[in-house]
């Protein structure tokens, strides 16, 4: 089953913990998490084990104040489970006791000093990214006035060289060559770089080339939600291109639909210009305004009045 480990969690929220004596290789498989309020009081019906226990304020000052012997007792019965680990929030110490039965036990425990609430929704949106189904796919992703662009094609047709041209415009590479394509929801693809090749472009006849160093940090970005999808393709005269895009053309990736463009290369055709314009008029397509729609319109109310004119 994929999981992320409590470490990668640790670091990349920079966790507190509190036994580090205890493996932090355990793996969390549900981004939900759980408050055990009701496990604390002994109520253990329904109990989903599997998820990141989060302590608060309200489960803290619970177990304040109750006796020793209770919370020994409680303590041992919520640590029999397997849980991942337990958190703890708002800078709130662990127990010396539940410190010790929870290292008995294997189980991590660590602090972050984040409020309960504001904790539990980066929480849950890192574990949302991190076990998301992921797939690689060759491309190259660009960041395009705030529009995510991926770029696909055949190997050598001018991905990687379009993308340059780009950065060169101020957009902001995020991948070349190997963009890693995360399902967040049902509406949501993110794209990332694998770590060994992260802002690296590859150019024939060049080589490989640093965009941080040599464009600067502005120029990249780690991730990026993909919004449109540009086909590079061989133009071929017998092939039947769109001209008026009335129809949006998808391509799917994980169950999810991206809006893609069909673009043919010919020698002089400025593929960045194209490409700032693709996702320009994509942007404003959705904030309302389809300009295929309004042309359509005009010629069907000139022909409307055309009509009336000869009738009159």
């Amino acid at each position: 089953m994929k999981g992320v480990t409590v470490s990668k969690i640790a670091d990349k929220m920079k966790l507190n913990v509190f036994n580090p004596e205890v493996d932090l290789k355990k793996k969390i498989t549900r981004s939900d998490v759980n408050r055990p309020a009701l496990q604390l009081t002994g109520f253990f019906e329904f109990f989903d084990k599997d998820r990141v226990q989060i302590i608060g304020t309200v489960e803290y000052t619970y177990l304040r104040n109750t006796t020793l012997e209770q919370k020994h007792e409680v303590y041992n019965q919520f640590l029999s489970y397997d849980i991942p680990c337990v958190i703890f929030c708002r800078s709130l110490q662990p127990e010396e006791d539940f410190l010790a039965i929870a290292s008995e036990k294997g189980i991590p425990v660590l602090g972050a000093e984040d409020a309960t609430s504001t904790f539990m929704a980066e929480l849950i949106y890192i574990l949302n990214e991190e076990l998301a189904p992921c797939i690689s796919i060759h491309g190259v992703l660009v960041d395009v006035y705030g529009e995510g662009l991926l770029i696909m094609g055949e190997s050598g047709i001018g991905k990687s060289e379009a993308a340059l041209e780009l950065i060169r415009r101020g957009h902001r590479l995020v991948t070349d060559d190997v963009v890693e394509i995360r399902k967040i929801n049902e509406h949501t693809l993110v794209g990332t770089s694998p770590d060994i090749t992260r802002y690296f472009i590859e150019l024939r006849g060049v080589g490989i080339v640093d965009v941080k160093n040599l464009f600067g940090v502005e120029c990249v970005k780690e991730k990026m939600k993909i919004d449109l999808v540009i086909k590079l393709e061989d133009w071929r005269k017998d092939n039947d291109y769109d001209r008026l895009g009335l129809e949006e053309e998808y391509t799917e990736f994980l169950g999810n639909k991206v809006v893609c463009h069909s673009l043919p290369i010919r020698p002089g055709r400025n593929l960045a210009v194209i490409c700032e314009t693709a996702a320009v008029n994509h942007r404003q397509k959705k904030m309302g305004y389809n300009a295929a729609k309004e042309l359509y319109k005009r010629v069907q109310d000139n022909l409307q009045r055309r009509r009336e004119d000869e009738e009159e």
